[in-house]
């Protein structure tokens, strides 16, 4: 099943980056390019990134410069990860478009790569959540934080079972494969009017 492969590369992407454990190191992808396996190594690596700058610009004492600096990391975070995402569903597109459809098909709120996006992060909260429950803490703490960990661990099951569901219907075409690319304007400068008026267009 697709949801078991991704996990087990998310947790292999996730235990790689803490080797280090800085978001200024280059990943070191172990998969073909071209492979979904790459496509999703490379997407939860731009996750656990993101995760850590979004830990780094919360910090109260900031240096303004910097948390600028890390803000613009993360916009410019969020469009690769979008585009890799639209990746994974190109591959979908491809590999499921001769099914098919059955007369009744209908189309899934939200797309595969869409649902393995939130697995992704899912895992980054799962790795940070049982990090909490290990940690010299007081009990308070840490019996809180294992509540939390059963509960994202019952999410990471009930997820994985969605994604694998929706990827057998649309194989047998009692679910429509069509994706709707989020088309992100803030990037844009044809789009987004503050860069736009900028460039005098």
């Amino acid at each position: 099943m697709i949801s078991g492969k991704a996990v087990k590369i998310f947790q292999e992407c996730i235990e790689n980056y803490h080797i280090k454990d800085s978001v200024d190191q280059k990943i070191q992808n172990p998969y073909s390019k071209g492979d979904l396996s790459h496509l999703l190594y490379h997407k939860n690596w731009i996750d656990v990134i993101q995760w850590h700058y979004e830990d780094i610009i919360r910090d109260p004492a900031i240096n303004d410069s910097y948390g600028m600096s890390i803000k613009r990391k993360i916009d410019a975070s969020n469009q690769v990860r979008t585009n890799i995402v639209e990746k994974i569903d190109d591959f979908f597109l491809q590999k499921y478009q001769n099914v098919n459809l059955k007369e009744n098909a209908k189309i899934n709120s939200e797309s595969p790569a869409w649902a393995i996006d939130r697995l992704s992060i899912l895992e980054i909260k799962i790795f940070h959540m049982r990090e909490e429950t290990e940690r010299e803490a007081d009990a308070i703490h840490k019996n809180k934080c294992k509540d939390k960990l059963q509960i994202l661990l019952a999410q990471r099951i009930d997820l994985s079972n969605s994604i694998d569901d929706l990827l057998k219907d649309i194989s047998n075409g009692t679910k429509i494969m069509k994706v709707y690319r989020q088309m992100k304007m803030y990037n844009d400068d044809s789009l987004n009017p503050i860069l736009y008026h900028k460039k005098g267009k």
